[in-house]
């Protein structure tokens, strides 16, 4: 079952009185439960692909599905309904709040939404489980080394149970240590909790630990 269709989409910016290409009629399937990597040169459309596909801009013609329902279709408020409850967001910047401890951080999206966050005290213990930093649920960022910090990241994304995680070079500001923890991370949250994964990445090697890989060029697929 396709929970993403990329049906033949094009991304074009102004650049004074030019009009440049980012992506030229992409045309992609990522099925439920896959881990797909995004692989290609710098300013090949990776990341700008990524943001299509989380709904985050739109593209300048052609149709982006999610789990059935065109994005062109929606509303701004029921795509942001969607980028909180059914997305999960890693970015190779952490973007965690300084001075809210690491469990304050994980609970964000909810405050942010309404919801209670003491209903989620049993998912919120399991996923700081997942990711080892339940001994240090109390420690602010500052307290915290690069990869724990993104691991901290990839739990808020996964407090609100979604279907698919979009990461867009989780592991470019890590060490090549963190960067495996952090990896191997994205394998247990796709194999044992069967979340889809679309990974942006310049590695080869962490490329590797997706199901398909989709290289870009030039704003279109290679392969």
């Amino acid at each position: 079952m396709n929970i993403i269709e990329v049906k033949n989409v094009y991304k074009s910016f102004n650049i004074g009185k030019e009009k440049s290409d980012i992506l030229k009629d992409i045309n992609l399937d990522i099925k439920k439960g896959e881990f797909i990597s995004i692989m290609g040169p710098s300013g090949c459309g990776k990341s700008s692909l990524l943001y299509l596909l989380g709904g985050m801009d739109k593209p300048s013609r052609g149709n982006i599905i999610m789990d059935g329902k065109d994005y062109s279709d929606m509303k701004e408020k029921e795509k942001s309904t969607i980028r909180r409850r059914k997305l999960g967001f890693v970015f190779q910047f952490y973007n965690l709040v300084q001075n809210l401890n690491v469990e304050d951080n994980i609970l964000l999206p909810l405050l942010l939404d309404g919801k209670k966050p003491d209903s989620y005290k049993k998912k919120l213990d399991e996923i700081l489980d997942m990711i080892y930093m339940s001994t240090r649920r109390r420690h602010t960022p500052r307290e915290l080394s690069g990869g724990q910090e993104q691991r901290v990241a990839v739990a808020r994304a996964l407090i609100f149970d979604p279907e698919i995680i979009l990461a867009d070079e989780p592991t470019g500001n890590l060490d090549s240590k963190s960067g495996k923890e952090i990896m191997n991370l994205f394998k247990i949250i796709n194999s044992e909790m069967r979340k889809t994964i679309v990974q942006v990445t310049h590695s080869d090697e962490y490329a590797k630990y997706g199901t398909r890989i989709i290289n870009l060029k030039d704003g279109t697929i290679q392969s």
